[in-house]
Formats: structure tokens, C-alpha cells, sequence
């Protein structure tokens, strides 16, 4: 083709934003601040592909805010719950001093900020002054009428951290732990949550703290309408070997670990000071305050969580998405059958954009999933080197330096936004890989390696758009593959790059 072709606008396939007023992000910059966070996982072990879904999901969702709001209006939180019975016992059949252990276990759980290429602004470890001080503080704040001491006799799961009732037991075993809990009698602190049951039906009904999916929500209403019982809220010193947040006023107990675990999302804020970052992102009106949890510990958020911020004053929760569990080839993870996979043994190999597309695409959003080495291999080969890698490669290849494409920024598609909004993560991929084997049918039915003149420039332009979408649809998503797209394809001139996804030797 003969001469360089004048700059030319790329047509795009839908409207953008500004044209139809995108309900999810038109003019939202001015609108919110957002507070997301993951759940702080115990320190017992290493951690495995499990963990990694929810990071990544939530990793997605900060990500997605700071587009719609801007990186300043989000905070996105993550940590260590390191003051469990279970880490003790841990660290005792290591031979380790407690804290010697649960330093060395934390720290694998921080490198994940780099093997799993996450965004988190702050990581909060449950042994440092600041969440003790603000565990005490959120103590001493709950209404006086709502503490009291009593005996307690029960069967007490330590692997939930819980105690247990003949009825939530299956052949006398806790069923999410498949263990016989210990019988455990001691005099603690107990909450009144009975006091704020016909509060948070109401919340939760009216959706004032909106619990997706549905089937959590209601879920979470069953366990009301069976009546909410007061629970333990401390532990004795002796039964914790010395070890968690001591309450205020009483050197003989430690807090119950889920109510120091559970005040992380605003000790990790300064709310011990009432800091700046407290006041920004957790009390001021208007706040979107949003916990992604795993569905085993849905009471605790959902109803311990709320009873507790009730009593002491402190602003609720607006939104908790419970996402399902990782199993590993059908089988539940688990040390004994040696399938607690480290997310890095799949990283080395495929590449964290991939072990993310995995996670978000082959795991229900709202359920569980599994995951499979064979299936990893078969979606890298179909989806990711085959379809998106292909298509980018393709289209480099023919745009030739006889084009001039003009840039225009592009905005995030809004079959994303709907998905991302009900945190249908495997949705909003979806969506982006029919636009990838929409654009790659095009190429092969047009023949557009074969055609000339206007109709070339045409046909290219419109892939050269097309792509251009999709980058900026995956960067919430595949942060790296959606820069080194753009790298190549954000400029007027395209010249192929390296392989986005290379063959696996």
C-alpha cells in the first residue's frame, strides 16, 4: 500500500460513557470514597491458592474504584490475624517461639503483595500497638448494659475459634473443620447481641448493609430468625497461653479473637486516635464501607460484627460480598492430603496474569470452584495464548507503518462496570473475551491480511479500537498484560511487542 494514510478516528462499537450517561461511573469521581478489604487470615501455615481468591478479588475492586473515584477517594486493606489459639498451637508443634513463628508465617503473607501483583494501600498485623490500642479502645466503647460476666460449659472448635452446639455439629465433628471440638468450661465476658437482634434484621432486610449474593443474605436471616444468642467475647489467659489483646481492666482475660480480629478494618485507620485516615475512610457520611469474606465466616461479619459497631457508636459496614471456597481437583485444601498449593508454584509457570484470569473466571463469583492443574494448562492455551494473545499479536503484526492511529482515551465498557458493581467477576470476563473472539472472527472472515486501500485502513482502525477497549476493560483484571497491551497500541504508530503469553516449554 503505497503513501502514509492520514491520522484517522477509531470508530468505536458502543457508546461511550459520556453519551449514555453510565449509571455505574458517569460523574462518579465526585460521588464516593470507598474503604474495601479482604478478611485477615490466620498465620498458621502458608498461604495457598485459597487465600489468593479472595486478595485478587478484592485486589480487582480497588483497582476498579480508583478508575471510578479516583486513587485518592479508596482505601483498600488487607493483614495478618495473628492473635488466634490455633497460631499458638502452631507455633508450639514447630518448636518456635509464638512470635517468632507467627513473624516468619506474616511475612509469607506479605510477599503475596508482589507474587499475586496486588494494590493494597496498607497491611495491618494484629500484634502491633496500633490495632491493640484500638481493639481496647472499640472495647471500652461498647455499652455497659451489653457485657456481662458469666460461666460458660461448651464444646469449643479451635479451628473456627468458636464454640459450638450439639446441632451445628455433623457425627460430632465441627463440619467446616472436621475435627471433635473440645469441651471447655471457664468464666468470660459475654455481648448481649440479643440486645440488637431486631437492629440488624432491619439493616439487612432493608439492605442498609447490603450482603451479596442473595443467597448470603438470607442465609444470614435464617440465622436471626432462629434468634441471636449472646456470645463469649474473651477468653482466659491461662486457655490462651498468655497470648492476644488483653481487656481493658482485667489482666485475667484476653479479647475473643474474633472481636480483636474483626476491629482490624478500623485500628488498621488510626482509630485509636481517631486519625485523619479513620475520619476519611470509616466515619464520615457517605463512606462505602465494604468487607469481601469467605462464606465460612459470614456470621461473624454479618452479625458479631455489626452488634458490636451498634454498641460502641462506630459507623456500619455498607456492603459484605461472600465469595465460595477454592477446592483443589474436587478435594477440599488441606495439609493432610498435601494440595495447599502455593500460589507461587502456579505463578513461576503461567504467569500471575494468568493464575488472576484463573481465579476470576473459573470460579463462580458467587460459589465455589475448583481448581485443576490440567484446566490451568487448557485456559492458558484456549483463552489466554490462543485467543487474547493471538488477536493482539495479529493485529500488531498487519497495522504496518503506513497508518497514523490517533489515541483517544478510552473508558472502562459498561457490561464491566454492571458486572463489577454485583461483584460478578467471572461476568465482566465474559463480556470482554466475546468482544476478543468477536474482533478475532472478524480478522479471519474479512481476510483483512489480504485487503487494500481504505477498506484495510478501515478494518484495522476498528481493531486497533476494539483492542484498545479491551486493554483498558482488563486492567482491573490483568494489570500487567492490560500496560504491556497498551504500551504497544496507545500510540500512532504500532509495532509488534513480545509475546503476552509465550509457549509453555
Amino acid at each position: 500500500m503505497g503513501g502514509r494514510v492520514e491520522r484517522t478516528d477509531i470508530e468505536s462499537t458502543r457508546k461511550n460513557h459520556e453519551e449514555v450517561k453510565c449509571p455505574y461511573c458517569y460523574n462518579s469521581r465526585m460521588q464516593k470514597t470507598v474503604f474495601v478489604s479482604t478478611a485477615i487470615p490466620y498465620v498458621n501455615g502458608d498461604p495457598h491458592i485459597g487465600h489468593s481468591l479472595e486478595y485478587v478479588q478484592t485486589d480487582v475492586m480497588a483497582r476498579y474504584f480508583r478508575i471510578k473515584y479516583g486513587k485518592e477517594n479508596v482505601f483498600a486493606l488487607t493483614g495478618s490475624d495473628e492473635n488466634a489459639l490455633k497460631n499458638v498451637l502452631a507455633a508450639e508443634a514447630a518448636g518456635k517461639e509464638t512470635q517468632e513463628f507467627i513473624d516468619e508465617k506474616t511475612q509469607e503473607f506479605q510477599k503475596l503483595y508482589q507474587v499475586l501483583d496486588l494494590s493494597f494501600d496498607d497491611f495491618i498485623r494484629t500484634t502491633e500497638e496500633r490495632h491493640i490500642e484500638g481493639a481496647q479502645k472499640l472495647w471500652s466503647k461498647f455499652k455497659k448494659e451489653d457485657i456481662y460476666l458469666d460461666t460458660y460449659e461448651g464444646l469449643y472448635c479451635v479451628g473456627c475459634e468458636e464454640f459450638k452446639t450439639e446441632k451445628d455439629l455433623v457425627d460430632g465433628m465441627c463440619d467446616e473443620h472436621k475435627k471433635k471440638p473440645e469441651r471447655v468450661s471457664e468464666q468470660n465476658y459475654f455481648f448481649k447481641l440479643s440486645n440488637y437482634q431486631k437492629q440488624i434484621e432491619a439493616l439487612i432486610t432493608k439492605e442498609q448493609i447490603k450482603i451479596v449474593p442473595e443467597k448470603r443474605k438470607n442465609e444470614v436471616l435464617g440465622f436471626i430468625k432462629e434468634g441471636l444468642k449472646d456470645f463469649s467475647i474473651s477468653r482466659s489467659m491461662k486457655r490462651a497461653r498468655n497470648w492476644g489483646v488483653p481487656v481493658p481492666d482485667d489482666p485475667t482475660q484476653v479479647m475473643y479473637v474474633w472481636v480483636d480480629a474483626l476491629s482490624n478494618y478500623i485500628t488498621a485507620l488510626d482509630y485509636a486516635n481517631e486519625g485523619e485516615l479513620y475520619k476519611k475512610f470509616w466515619e464520615r457520611e457517605g463512606v462505602e464501607r465494604i468487607h469481601v469474606i469467605g462464606k465460612g465466616i459470614v456470621k461473624f461479619h454479618a452479625l458479631y460484627w455489626i452488634g458490636m459497631l451498634l454498641s460502641a457508636g462506630v459507623p456500619l459496614p455498607t456492603q459484605e460480598f461472600v465469595h465460595g471456597y477454592v477446592t483443589v481437583d474436587g478435594n477440599k485444601i488441606g495439609k493432610s492430603l498435601g494440595n495447599a498449593i502455593h500460589p507461587k508454584v502456579v505463578i513461576d509457570k503461567y504467569g500471575v496474569d494468568a493464575f488472576r484470569y484463573y481465579l476470576l473466571k473459573e470460579i463462580p463469583a458467587y460459589g465455589d470452584g475448583d481448581y485443576a492443574s490440567s484446566r490451568m494448562s487448557e485456559i492458558y492455551k484456549s483463552d489466554l495464548q490462543n485467543g487474547l494473545g493471538n488477536l493482539v499479536a495479529r493485529v500488531a503484526a498487519m497495522a504496518g507503518e503506513s497508518i497514523k492511529y490517533k489515541v483517544k482515551s478510552t473508558k472502562l465498557s459498561i457490561d464491566v462496570c454492571e458486572a463489577l458493581e454485583m461483584y460478578k467477576f467471572d461476568m465482566a470476563l465474559a463480556q470482554v473475551w466475546t468482544r476478543i473472539k468477536k474482533a478475532d472472527q472478524f480478522v479471519s472472515e474479512k481476510r483483512v491480511w489480504e485487503l487494500e486501500g481504505k477498506e484495510k485502513v478501515e478494518a484495522l482502525v476498528w481493531l486497533v479500537g476494539e483492542i484498545r477497549q479491551i486493554a483498558t476493560d482488563l486492567t482491573p483484571f490483568l494489570p500487567s498484560t492490560a500496560a504491556k497491551i497498551a504500551e504497544v497500541y496507545d500510540q500512532e504508530q504500532i509495532v509488534k511487542g513480545e509475546a503476552l503469553f509465550p509457549r509453555l516449554s
